[in-house]
């Protein structure tokens, strides 16, 4: 199956060198491209695509607040977020509104293509210290594990002990391997653990999982 690839970027060169990567692959292609959120939001609505590349900071819209609108129109294309370190916080925010992966601009060709398909799939790109430096931006608003005994989130409410210490691994950017090794259980029996916690809090993927359990205090 061919990956139906969107570009979205101001930089019309950037798109250039972004196209000649993807549609040198035999399994993707690019189906369309945009210069601003405004302008992919319109043109997504008529254009079937499955994997979004999606500028951060862009005119008129930006990628933010178009993520926002493509995932409120329910089965979307899934959105990578294209950032840069300077622009971290705009990254956070587009995962929040509900992309399922971020890189920065200067990944690997490698990486960005393995992200493609990571996404399309139906899973998500977290790169551990990325999302390190991307929470550290908002310590001050997230909760803090040390002022109470218990982190008090509704949305934790329905989970298992078990539950909520995988969460917490997942939080600090542990793969399921890792998790396994940790805890001394099967792979599998991990992967089971993530898709009823996936269930149970109402998350989209293992991005939104990063994202609850600092959100949630287990992890600071």
């Amino acid at each position: 199956m061919t990956i139906r690839v969107f570009l979205v970027d101001d930089q019309q060169m950037v798109r250039a060198g972004f196209q000649m990567l993807v549609d040198s692959q035999e399994d993707m292609r690019v189906v369309g491209q945009a210069g601003d959120g405004a302008e992919a939001s319109e043109r997504l609505s008529v254009t079937a695509s499955d994997v979004v590349l999606m500028d951060v900071r862009m005119p008129r819209m930006d990628g933010v607040e178009a993520t926002r609108i493509l995932a409120g129109r329910g089965e979307t294309p899934r959105v990578i977020v294209l950032t840069t370190f300077d622009l971290d916080e705009y990254a956070f925010a587009a995962i929040r509104a509900g992309a399922a992966a971020f890189l920065l601009k200067d990944a690997r060709p490698d990486d960005l293509l393995h992200a493609i398909r990571t996404v399309h799939a139906g899973n998500s790109v977290v790169a551990p210290s990325t999302t390190r430096r991307l929470l550290d931006h908002f310590a001050s608003s997230l909760p803090d594990p040390a002022s109470t005994e218990e982190p008090r989130d509704r949305r934790l409410e329905d989970l298992t002990d078990r539950e909520r210490e995988v969460l917490t691994l997942v939080g600090d950017g542990r793969s399921n391997t890792e998790i396994s090794a940790q805890l001394v259980v099967a792979e599998a029996t991990v992967k089971t653990h993530v898709g009823r916690i996936l269930a149970k809090t109402g998350s989209r993927d293992r991005v939104q999982l990063v994202v609850l359990a600092y959100e949630s205090g287990l992890v600071g």
